[in-house]
């Protein structure tokens, strides 16, 4: 489980319970939900931003909404600092449900996070509070950048060099065999004459057939005959 997907469930959990409780006011929420906020910025670490926004009232402050903030550094802001462009669309449906988990935002330097939101209502109805959590995900994209240059790619170049390792040249040889086999897409039980003859001419191109007893090794685990397996390498051998 990835930290993104571990903070979307706990918001899922937070948003339910809080779906089942109404508060006074944004205080309250404050008090009750402060010790969580620390709690989880601590287990999420330093990429995961969790705010309290003060909701409460007829004339919101949108540029003044953050009671209470974790990690702030994430996105610059810190207490008494604003709501985001999602504080306009909550005030005009103050009775709604707004509530989203895994929802994707930008920093004002074009980061992408991975965001979610909770909201709290008091006994009319009325949201009075929101809590915000909010995942950079710029860290793990780096991560991936640098493995995506370091793996080869899904679809090597045709003429790519193909290298097997082993203890000894037994295990190389078994090596080679088990690629080629797993090359043609089925079990060997189901494979057809053909198939089994396209094996044999894979290995006779990679330079398996040159080691020695490597034909009886690829008869044995095709399941056939020593002198099927030399008929065969004829065969594939006929065909270039």
């Amino acid at each position: 489980m990835t930290i993104s997907t571990a903070v979307e469930n706990a918001a899922e959990a937070l948003a339910g319970e809080a779906a089942r409780q109404t508060y006074e006011n944004a205080e309250e929420v404050l008090r009750l939900y402060r010790p969580v906020m620390r709690a989880l910025a601590t287990a999420a670490g330093p990429t995961t931003e969790v705010v309290l926004h003060n909701l409460d009232g007829a004339d919101v402050d949108l540029g003044h909404t953050i009671m209470a903030i974790e990690n702030g550094h994430v996105t610059g802001r810190a207490v008494g600092g604003p709501s985001t462009s999602l504080g306009l669309d909550v005030l005009k449906d103050r009775r709604g449900d707004h509530d989203a988990f895994g929802y994707t935002g930008f920093t004002s330097d074009g980061r992408e996070l991975r965001c979610s939101s909770v909201y709290f209502h008091n006994s009319e109805g009325d949201i009075i509070a929101s809590f915000c959590i909010n995942v950079d995900l710029s860290p793990l994209q780096q991560a991936r950048n640098v493995l995506a240059a370091l793996l080869p790619s899904s679809a090597p170049a045709a003429n790519a060099p193909r290298e097997h390792f082993g203890t000894d040249l037994v295990a190389v040889m078994d090596s080679m065999i088990s690629d080629a086999i797993h090359e043609i897409g089925r079990p060997v039980e189901n494979m057809s004459r053909d198939d089994k003859i396209t094996v044999l001419e894979r290995l006779d191109q990679r330079g398996a057939t040159q080691m020695r007893k490597s034909v009886e090794a690829i008869a044995k685990r095709l399941g056939i005959s020593r002198v099927t397996a030399y008929s065969y390498l004829e065969e594939a051998r006929a065909r270039r």
